[in-house]
């Protein structure tokens, strides 16, 4: 009786196995359940583009060191990689969590991005951030980027005035609208404060400046240049009387003609920077300028990113508030120690105290 039993048990459970099997192929059961795609919205880039993106950006990357330090500012867990190589003394100002991040590259100066390291790390999205305003180059550009690496490319204006406009759009893609609001009213602030305190300033009044750039000081660039916005904004009279030259600029001079145009005030880059601050201090061939006589040689700030130029990115807002009350310390009165502390937490993420402050302004305020 045991043997029966167990026989029909036996024949019990295969029967219901194999009518669970006809029943689960007849129903498809047994078909793989594919996993949903990932949501995905289309936006409008500022060169009028439709792009469609992921709804949720884990990782972003960018064509130049403009949009890399936009979205450093923005959204730093966000980034890929750096866009330039960063020196010993820029890491010094960016926590190390951050600094560890790989080279990938970019378009500037004729650059190249590293297409292999940058498919490792599978950027959501690439921003198309350039120093000049948008125009059919920035497009095509931007169109055969994204049909290379088959990754949406979008296009941001980086025009200094409309930053807020570029923070809106680069913080709604990266969901960081609160910080892109608060670093676009900082810029913006900036911006109204200086034109505020230097708009009463006469044509014939505003200060005689060049700014020398290169390991020799003969290289600069034109009024309504890119790289010279800040100084224009400033209220400064550019001495440079050169022909304006787009994408990386750097319009060579001689040394007769800056001793033609004799400017109160030069502003270069420091040596460490590969610059001509302390030769135009020692040099004899700079002894008879105005600005060398009187001791008005001021050195750029550059860590970790120049404050006037090279990248034009957010960090020249910082350059604004030093060049106005370097310029103009009566009509534009700035406590700068307090500003290089705050610019530094707010867009670099780095808590400075004052003794660094002093030190990255030592060669650069009277």
């Amino acid at each position: 009786m045991i043997r029966k039993k167990k026989s029909r048990i036996t024949f019990l459970l295969i029967l219901s196995m194999i009518i669970c099997s006809v029943f689960f192929n007849l129903t498809g059961c047994e078909k793989k359940v594919e996993a949903p795609k990932a949501a995905t919205q289309t936006i409008t880039d500022d060169a009028g583009r439709k792009v469609t993106i992921p709804e949720k950006i884990n990782k972003c990357y960018y064509t130049s060191p403009i949009g890399m330090i936009m979205v450093y500012s923005l959204a730093p867990d966000k980034m890929a990689g750096w866009s330039m190589k960063l020196t010993d003394n820029e890491k010094k100002y960016i926590p190390s969590k951050y600094t560890s991040l790989p080279f990938l590259g970019g378009l500037q100066m004729n650059g190249k991005i590293n297409v292999e390291e940058l498919a490792k790390v599978k950027p959501d999205v690439i921003f198309s951030v350039g120093p000049d305003a948008i125009d059919k180059t920035s497009v095509s550009t931007a169109d055969k980027l994204q049909q290379q690496l088959n990754i949406p490319v979008i296009v941001v204006d980086s025009n200094i005035e409309k930053i807020d406009k570029a923070y809106a759009l680069m913080g709604k893609i990266l969901g960081a609208e609160d910080k892109a609001k608060e670093l676009a009213d900082y810029c913006n602030n900036t911006v109204n404060e200086v034109k505020a305190a230097t708009k009463d300033i006469p044509k014939e009044k505003r200060v005689n400046v060049y700014y020398a750039e290169g390991p020799k000081g003969l290289a600069t660039e034109a009024p309504g240049s890119s790289h010279a916005l800040v100084l224009d904004m400033a209220k400064g009279n550019n001495v440079a009387k050169v022909q304006s030259k787009g994408g990386s600029g750097m319009s060579e001079v001689s040394m007769e003609q800056v001793l033609s145009w004799n400017p109160d005030v030069i502003i270069s880059w420091g040596t460490d920077a590969g610059g001509a601050c302390d030769l135009i201090k020692t040099s004899q061939d700079w002894k008879n300028i105005n600005a060398v006589k009187n001791g008005k040689i001021y050195e750029i700030p550059n860590s970790p990113f120049n404050w006037f130029d090279r990248p034009p990115s957010v960090n020249r807002y910082l350059g604004l508030k030093w060049l106005a009350t370097t310029l103009y310390p009566d009509s534009y009165k700035v406590d700068m120690v307090k500003e290089v502390k705050s610019f530094y937490s707010l867009f670099y993420h780095a808590d400075i105290s004052d003794d660094d402050a002093k030190a990255l302004l030592k060669n650069s305020v009277k």
